[in-house]
């Protein structure tokens, strides 16, 4: 069967423009070959320019990530920052990059469209972590910035990251001025090109580096811990070697065989810590030099990972462990005469509000994403005066104080460490710290289910789901009362007598069910895949001298209560 002739038209219209000869052999193999179903797919329509940016597939077409369409969206980006920030052209915009493959080539190109437009382009001369971008962001008052990067996806994966003016991530309604600004883009011989750059050199790297010291609480604990460390064949080994190292801790090992940048990962099938034997190396070198400590960062270095050495065994804790541990630490040792700030996005642990509200903080949550965490933490700031102390994503993306406006996983891994040094100091491990959080803030348990609903007939019933949930939520759970139902697609909260009370929370297809005892349940569909995901949290209040293993049981029982419920009535 003959290739079809508009799909042909538009391939060799690509030819015609692309700048990439990989790019322009592979369409090549592809025409010749007559794939359809191949060309189809990378001539659907453009990658889609959201609040995450671009991220997709390495490949030729309009829906995969190449030069091509890089160019193009520098294009609209920088149309979009002339438009909308003050002395754009001056301020510039900064310029980073991961080890992925072409990821150097994207961001020269990049780099060369900024220049081109009249902005000042910023860039980093080698592969840089995203929260190092982030940073230099704000100490250059650039109107914005750029990374090259595509996190902890597969190999075959990159991606195009943009911060705004703030510091943080952009959020509506920028997305969609950037995506109709990149929309009017006309041909690619029409986009300016410079040479023009300002390179950024190792002094923006030591001023990062001092603003992660200067967020240690207990810098005179002894610092006798022995760590082991995987950048998981990212960018961030060298900093976070120097970040421990200026914080006094010496002992410090790195997976050899993954401290190196390398797109292909060649050691892991998935480069994201949270994944199932992305951690084996750390876990074989962490008990071969006996470590106290494990950390894992995935491959650029805005996600953090931890095991503890705890009676003999190495226990790993959970994201929203992670989260709450390191809030706890820094609210405990932190300024209590300050008016402070934590905030979380609603998929993680409600233990986070537990923890503000003992400490007389205030406690936020906002969408899932740094992009909303920061920004609301901005908009605190700005309109109350509150100091930002923390925020997370149960996902393993922290951020310690204002020093990133987005998740580090270098400056989260210091922090950690600290604690763990503060910990040994009163002959604890954070597994017994974790402990005296929970009797002090509750023990809160968490799960997850996805349920997988392929093609148009499960996208129907996910919507029906959805609508099911709106208007006729369960009014028990797990035997105890549902006592209110926020519907973030209204922005409403309606408790069980009826009373209705506005939200926050920008306009999102998420429902949350408040379940009597500070227990909770909620659904929402993916943003990225056919699947209906539901979230669950119970909240343990332990007895005294209660044993964690029989207060776990106790919210096991509940939490699995919880879950059938809920699944038998959406599920």
């Amino acid at each position: 069967m003959a290739l079809d002739p508009k799909l042909r038209a538009q391939a060799e219209a690509w030819l015609q423009e692309d700048p990439d000869e990989d790019t322009r052999a592979e369409l090549r193999r592809l025409l010749e070959a007559e794939d359809e179903a191949e060309l189809a797919d990378r001539f659907q329509g453009m990658l889609t320019f959201g609040t995450a940016g671009l991220r997709g597939l390495l490949g030729a077409g309009p829906h995969r990530m190449n030069r091509v369409v890089v160019l193009r969206a520098t294009a609209g980006y920088c149309a979009h920052l002339l438009a909308s920030v003050p002395d754009a052209a001056e301020r510039g915009v900064v310029v980073g990059y991961d080890g992925r493959r072409k990821s150097r080539q994207l961001a020269d190109d990049a780099a060369a469209v900024i220049a081109g437009m009249g902005l000042r382009a910023r860039v980093f001369e080698h592969v840089t972590p995203t929260p190092l971008v982030a940073f230099a962001l704000l100490d250059q008052e650039a109107a914005g910035a750029l990374v090259i990067t595509a996190s902890h996806n597969p190999p075959d994966y990159n991606g195009y990251k943009v911060f705004w003016e703030n510091g943080a991530q952009i959020v509506p309604p920028h997305d969609a001025a950037i995506a109709a600004a990149i929309a009017e883009v006309g041909p690619l011989s029409s986009i300016p090109r410079g040479d023009a750059r300002t390179v950024l050199g190792p002094d923006v790297a030591g001023r990062y580096l001092a603003g992660v010291a200067a967020l240690l609480k207990h810098p005179e604990a002894p610092r006798d811990l022995v760590i082991a460390h995987t950048a998981l064949h990212g960018v961030g080994a060298p900093y976070v070697r120097r970040a421990l190292k200026d914080a006094g801790f010496e002992q410090v090992h790195e997976v050899a065989s993954q401290r190196e940048p390398d797109g292909t990962f060649p050691t892991v099938a998935f480069p994201n810590p949270e994944e199932e034997g992305a951690m084996d190396a750390v876990g074989a070198l962490a008990r071969e030099v006996g470590a106290d400590l494990v950390l894992a960062n995935d491959p650029d270095a805005d996600r953090l990972a931890v095991e503890v050495l705890h009676e003999g065994a190495y226990v790993r804790l959970t994201g929203n462990e992670i989260g709450c541990l390191l809030a706890a630490y820094l609210l405990e040792e932190g300024d209590a005469d300050a008016e402070r700030l934590v905030v979380e996005s609603v998929v993680s642990s409600p233990m986070l509000l537990d923890i503000a509200a003992a400490h007389g903080a205030r406690g936020e949550q906002t969408l899932t994403g740094h992009k909303w965490i920061q920004n609301r933490g901005i908009e605190l700031e700005q309109e109350e005066g509150l100091a930002f102390v923390f925020g997370y994503e149960e996902a393993l993306g922290y951020a310690c104080g204002t020093l990133v406006r987005d998740k580090d996983g270098i400056s989260a891994a210091v922090v950690m460490a600290d604690l763990a040094a503060f910990c040994r100091a009163q002959g604890m491990t954070l597994i017994d710290y974790r402990e005296q959080c929970w009797r002090r803030y509750g023990l809160y348990l968490s799960d997850q289910v996805s349920i997988v609903l392929p093609g148009a007939e499960g996208a129907g019933r996910i919507r029906g789901m959805m609508e099911t949930a709106r208007a006729e939520p369960p009014t028990t759970l797990g035997g105890l009362a549902v006592t209110a139902v926020q519907d973030f697609a209204t922005r409403t909260r309606r408790a069980a007598d009826g009373t209705e009370t506005p939200l926050t929370f920008p306009s999102a297809d998420v429902v949350v069910f408040e379940i009597d005892g500070g227990h909770r349940a909620m659904l929402r569909p993916s943003g990225t895949e056919p699947k209906l995901k539901m979230y669950f949290d119970v909240r343990v209040t332990m007895a005294e001298g209660e044993s964690v293993e029989a207060a776990q049981r106790r919210g096991g029982e509940l939490l699995a209560a919880v879950v059938a419920d809920f699944r038998a009535a959406f599920g």
